[in-house]
């Protein structure tokens, strides 16, 4: 793939280096050959400053001299490499590039002398002209290929908004595969999505790949359709500005910054919001949920049920994911069939007589504090699209039980009583039956969690979800003391203690 690009100035070849890099990922090459003089720098520095998770400036020297110099401290790490005082391929190779490809983008200028199929994803960028204009010829390989496709419909789809030639930034988004940018012109802003439709995984069970049986969004209708539906009850999920459903692309409000993970971090009060996020909770409790809803354009999306084989699915990530992460082998098949064999006894125990939407992950990340609106609109709630029918307890177990930030045991307590102080206000409520099942939702989201972590860690290179494991351990411990879960707790006890 080829493309061209004029550039009039300085600050429009800085432009491009920053939205490309909104798809940089270890791994990938940027050659940049061009005269002395052409802008290569100028098109390294900002492209290594786009990548800056601050807004603190700080130097970024030639590497004319020093060869190689790295950027660790980036979204992604960077090396910028000069290889114009080089004579061989030899002197190149000592230079070990392949390590570094591991873990960094590589951004080499004077690209002549570099290895041939060091890296199938590069993108060769060349840059002619004088003075003030330059003209940017780009050849794009392997990954990047599809990378460019995509960001080529991405602006197109933003010209329908008047926002094509906008700021585009990088915004932090979560464990899944969307892409979130913050898009910004003038006074208009939104935020995209990018959620091209999951391709089917390998098959794992009763013919089917791991995200069919979880019950996990495929596409971008599934954003749309319970997104819309939250939207129109009054609840503060964003409004949609625009979709489009094929290509997997989407306009949402922005909901500000006040995430609760954020304000937790910050130490600042939480009761207020707290509360908040649980009157929501206890109001959708009160309400007839439909299992399905309509598509803008015709259609219907599907309310899955949270069924025992989903719950199943996910509670298995334990042993095939977190028992190898932490014992180096697999578990022994006789263990291994006790643990589903428990499982499979206390799923079906959890109340099934209201299913309503349980959206799976309502915890800090994914609510935002808005102070500003009323009554239950104070909450922001983002990344719906998982929802399925299932019990009152899970997304209340989510939020009181984060794996993300510590939430005091004590503190949790209290929301606990309030959350069922509102529900026995609003009618008839067993609070000794709601404990059950949050107890079970509990063990249940936290065995699935320490299963997604070490596979975070283990398949996608995403360390930094260990750090929560002890975290999740305490939770599991906590809901393991019921005595309903007794046997389970034997089960880790024996064979998978919880430090």
């Amino acid at each position: 793939m080829t493309s061209t690009h004029q550039s009039s100035s300085p600050a429009a070849t800085e432009s491009l280096a920053q939205e490309l890099s909104l798809w940089a990922q270890p791994g990938q090459c940027l050659l940049l050959s061009g005269d002395l003089g052409s802008g290569k720098s100028t098109f390294a520095r900002a492209f290594i400053r786009a990548l800056a998770t601050t807004a603190e400036d700080f130097d970024i020297p030639s590497p004319t001299f020093s060869l190689i110099q790295t950027y660790d401290n980036l979204r992604v790490p960077v090396a910028h490499i000069d290889l114009y005082r080089l004579q061989s391929q030899a002197d190149v190779h000592e230079l070990g590039l392949g390590e570094l490809l591991d873990g960094h983008v590589l951004l080499v200028e004077w690209p002549e002398k570099f290895p041939q199929g060091l890296s199938n994803d590069h993108l060769k960028i060349n840059i002619v002209g004088e003075g003030s204009t330059r003209v940017l010829s780009i050849e794009a390989a392997g990954n990047w290929v599809h990378l460019l496709s995509r960001n080529s419909l991405i602006n197109d789809f933003l010209g329908h908004w008047r926002l094509k030639g906008g700021k585009r930034s990088f915004l932090e988004g979560d464990a899944s595969s969307r892409r979130y940018e913050s898009i910004s012109r003038g006074e208009t802003n939104a935020i995209l999505m990018d959620m091209p439709r999951r391709p089917d995984g390998p098959i794992v069970r009763d013919n089917k790949p791991y995200s069919a049986i979880a019950h996990l969004a495929e596409s971008i209708a599934a954003v749309v359709g319970v997104n819309d539906y939250l939207f129109s009850l009054g609840f503060s999920a964003p409004e949609i500005y625009d979709v489009d459903m094929g290509n997997g692309l989407a306009l949402i409000e922005p909901l500000g910054n006040d995430v609760y993970g954020k304000m937790v971090m910050l130490g600042q009060d939480m009761q207020e919001p707290m509360r908040a996020a649980l009157d929501v909770l206890a109001d959708m409790a009160g309400r007839r949920w439909p299992d399905n809803v309509p598509l803008r354009g015709g259609g219907r999306h599907i309310i899955a049920d949270y069924d025992l084989s989903a719950m199943m699915i996910e509670v298995d990530l334990l042993p095939s994911w977190y028992w190898p992460h932490t014992q180096g082998t697999t578990p022994p098949a006789d263990v291994y069939q006790r643990f589903t064999g428990l499982w499979k006894g206390l799923i079906p125990k959890v109340n099934r007589d209201h299913p309503l939407w349980t959206l799976r992950d309502y915890h800090s990340p994914n609510l935002l504090w808005l102070p500003q609106r009323k009554g239950l609109a104070r909450v922001g709630l983002i990344d719906t699209q998982d929802c399925v029918m299932g019990n009152a307890a899970y997304d209340v177990v989510s939020m009181l039980q984060d794996a993300r930030v510590d939430i005091d045991f004590a503190f949790a307590d209290q929301l606990f009583d309030y959350y069922c102080h509102l529900r026995s206000a609003a009618g008839p409520f067993d609070r000794a039956a709601f404990a059950h099942d949050f107890a079970i939702l509990g063990a249940q989201r936290a065995t699935k969690i320490l299963g997604i972590f070490a596979r975070l860690f283990k398949r996608d290179s995403k360390p930094a979800y260990l750090k929560h494991i002890p975290r999740v351990q305490r939770y599991l411990a906590r809901n393991l003391a019921h005595p309903a879960l007794a046997e389970l707790k034997e089960w880790h006890d024996q064979y998978l203690p919880l430090n």
